[in-house]
């Protein structure tokens, strides 16, 4: 009954956070969440995840990417956040809230599999290590913003040099900035109605 109870709050309490300490993360911790992350059912379990960590140098170089990404965001959020939110925002994109990490999720396609099976196996796993950094006492937030730069990110990260890239079977899904929060950030309501259909 205690676990039920907790498992619940775990899903209610998490938030995501977009401004970290600068404390880095035990190396062990990071492993610690990607096992959990691997942990995620997947379509004839394939286990088609793939993660790449950045940290150090390789995170900070990284940045310029980020805010190349928000270049092309910054338009349609101009018009859809309030100018308070939009430049907070526009500060995550550029400093990716001082994260000391960032989990680039990839899916490894399989022609033998339907796409929308491939990339929602990766997406299982990417939530696993939301609720997973949650139980840690860190905080992360899951970005699909490199999509915009997809090619561009690619190149950086090394993986067009994969051999399953270049059979055109690898494919950037999310990415996900980890660390100690350094905020409280309320959490949108959930909307409930109209969500949920039940048939008998």
């Amino acid at each position: 009954m205690e676990f039920k109870k907790q498992f619940y709050d775990l899903l209610t309490r998490r938030r995501s956070i977009r401004k970290y300490k600068n404390t880095p993360i035990d190396k062990e911790i990071i492993e610690r969440i990607l096992n959990g992350a691997m942990q995620a059912p997947s379509g004839k379990n394939r286990q088609n995840w793939r993660f790449i960590v950045l940290s150090g140098n390789k995170k900070n170089e990284y940045l310029l990417y980020s805010q190349m990404a928000w270049q092309k965001l910054s338009p349609i959020l101009k018009t859809r956040l309030k100018p308070s939110l939009y430049e907070f925002t526009e500060r995550f994109f550029y400093t990716l809230g001082d994260a000391p990490v960032i989990i680039f999720c990839y899916s490894h396609n399989s022609p033998d599999e339907k796409h929308l099976t491939n990339v929602g196996s990766v997406y299982m796993a990417a939530e696993n290590i939301n609720l997973a950094a949650f139980a840690e006492g860190l905080g992360c937030c899951t970005m699909g913003a490199p999509l915009e730069i997809k090619t561009q990110v690619d190149q950086f990260l090394g993986v067009t040099e994969w051999p399953e890239y270049k059979k055109g079977e690898l494919e950037l899904l999310c990415a996900i900035t980890l660390g100690y929060p350094d905020h409280e950030p309320p959490k949108a309501p959930r909307v409930t109605e109209s969500r949920v259909t039940f048939l008998e």
